[in-house]
């Protein structure tokens, strides 16, 4: 089975808790704690968000972690790509990927999944999910 790992899901899940806290700094402690984290995975997820450029780290007493760029410019397939590196159900892409892809009866499909997935991922932003869940929280009693 095709799976996003523990890593991107938790990545995802990081920028819309900090999404929901803009313009402030939250502590690996504060994320960790409000996400069920284990600081060093924590600390994990935190450096390929801060190489990929998606979040910047503050240091001092007020230091943490906020958001790099405006959620809104933000998209899923870019911290997945932090994270995952490049996601794709199927290496079909790319003929020099595989010998059999000019005969290939199945690829169309594939290539179609491919798209399809890609639109999702790039077409959701942070800030969406951000307000997803920031509505999903006041509807629960």
């Amino acid at each position: 089975m095709m799976c996003i790992s523990t890593k991107g899901r938790y990545a995802v899940r990081v920028m819309v808790f900090l999404a929901q806290c803009p313009g402030k700094a939250l502590t690996k402690t504060e994320i960790s704690e409000a996400e069920e984290i284990t600081p060093g995975y924590l600390q994990q997820i935190m450096g390929a968000l801060l190489t990929g450029g998606l979040v910047r780290s503050y240091r001092g007493s007020a230091g943490g972690f906020a958001l790099a760029k405006e959620p809104e410019s933000i998209t899923v397939g870019e911290v997945l790509r932090c994270t995952e590196g490049e996601v794709r159900p199927a290496p079909c892409e790319d003929p020099r990927d595989c010998p059999r892809s000019q005969r290939c009866l199945v690829r169309p499909f594939w290539l179609k999944a491919a798209q399809a997935m890609t639109e999702v991922l790039e077409g959701t932003t942070i800030a969406e999910l951000a307000g997803s869940a920031a509505q999903e929280q006041t509807r629960q009693p």
